[in-house]
């Protein structure tokens, strides 16, 4: 069953069928952490996610993309407000029902990399790594820009 959420002029919805792939790859092809990323790459990621799209009307305007299995973890991406909309709180709106969602409760774990946002998520209660050192990863900053080659 599929979510949606309104507030003025402004709805929010998990419906895969809403999702405007254009509109999303047009702004994340800006954005730091996906330089470069191909309307494929997006389109997959999106078919392999939860989605919370955000509207003004029938315009996608954000999004918040979160990767799970629904019981044990979540990784949350890809969160975004149009430079146009922000400062109208449409951010903490979008933290808030990717947070209440029913299928992203009792997780065991919930993690997300910002490098400029850490205020924004410190509200819903991210924190910085406990044990760092438990943490591993492969980390390819320019994997889009190279797969375009």
């Amino acid at each position: 069953m599929f979510q949606e959420y309104r507030r003025q002029d402004y709805w929010i919805s998990t419906d895969p069928a809403k999702l405007d792939a254009r509109a999303i790859h047009s702004f994340l092809t800006r954005a730091y952490w996906s330089e470069g990323i191909s309307p494929g790459q997006v389109e997959k990621a999106l078919r392999n996610s939860m989605c919370f799209a955000l509207f003004r009307g029938k315009h996608q305007i954000g999004l918040a993309r979160v990767i799970t299995d629904q019981v044990t973890y979540a990784y949350l991406c890809d969160v975004y407000v149009l430079e146009k909309y922000r400062g109208k709180g449409l951010g903490v709106w979008l933290m808030e029902c990717v947070m209440s969602h029913p299928d992203l409760q009792g997780l065991r774990r919930f993690s997300l990399a910002t490098r400029d946002a850490h205020g924004l998520y410190r509200k819903f209660g991210f924190a910085e790594l406990q044990k760092p050192q438990s943490y591993m990863e492969i980390l390819r900053n320019d994997v889009y820009l190279r797969s375009r080659k």
